[in-house]
């Protein structure tokens, strides 16, 4: 089988809640609508809504923010029914796999970790950082990971600045990047996301599904739509897909 290349977006696709940063908010009982809000108006980037919700999480912790204490509140993040399954079984036939997110990177780090290659951590594009890799042993993860979230400083103090990987509206910028470093076309691309912030990965991608849709919107722009929560029906329609 020719190898392709499959993006997922994370939220509500891989984790089987409203988002990553929600599962936090949840947490510590505390609401992002005010910067939620402005960012719709076009009042607040994305840089800078990442920063105001870090903020709003300090706060509520009392003024330092650890990043243990991220980790800790995402380590029980709900998964979707299949993630595994769907993920491992595009490995096993040869494809390469990304998650593409705005989401917290944490999450999809410990996503990336249960694919472990062969090969030794380095630090590359699209890699896992090194915390991840001592738990697999100093390997690299079979997974390309790209999110959104928090840096630390050497105190595992979380700063201000946040962690700005992915643009909203523009991942299909990445799934290009991808592209022309694997050596894989379009056509042999497919990406999974749910909102319209996945549509730009969709136009990116010679097969899309719009999985659990958020609205209407992306239903628009891919080839087909999967509303049933389990990912082992994507898998079906990607493999699918590739045999055509």
């Amino acid at each position: 089988m020719t190898r392709g290349l499959v993006c997922f977006d994370m939220d509500r696709v891989l984790v089987d809640h409203m988002s990553t940063w929600q599962w936090v908010y949840d947490k510590l009982d505390i609401s992002n609508e005010e910067a939620f809000n402005l960012y719709n108006q076009g009042k607040l980037n994305e840089w800078d809504w990442i920063i105001l919700d870090l903020e709003l999480i300090r706060s509520a912790v009392g003024g330092v923010l650890k990043d243990e204490q991220l980790r800790n509140w995402l380590h029980d993040c709900p998964m979707m029914l299949g993630w595994k399954e769907c993920i491992q079984g595009l490995l096993d036939d040869g494809h390469e796999v990304a998650i593409i997110s705005g989401g917290m990177q944490h999450v999809a780090r410990m996503v990336a970790s249960e694919f472990v290659s062969e090969n030794d951590w380095r630090r590359r594009w699209g890699g896992i950082d090194r915390h991840t890799a001592k738990q697999m042993a100093g390997k690299d993860s079979r997974v390309h990971v790209f999110c959104n979230g928090w840096t630390s400083d050497s105190e595992g103090i979380v700063p201000e600045t946040g962690r700005y990987q992915v643009q909203m509206h523009g991942k299909g910028s990445i799934v290009k990047m991808l592209q022309r470093r694997l050596g894989i076309s379009a056509e042999m691309t497919a990406s999974v996301g749910d909102s319209a912030g996945d549509i730009d990965m969709f136009h990116a991608s010679g097969f899309s599904i719009t999985f659990n849709p958020w609205d209407e919107r992306p239903g628009q722009h891919s080839s087909i739509v999967i509303e049933q929560k389990d990912l082992n029906l994507a898998l079906q329609s990607i493999r699918q897909y590739f045999r055509e």
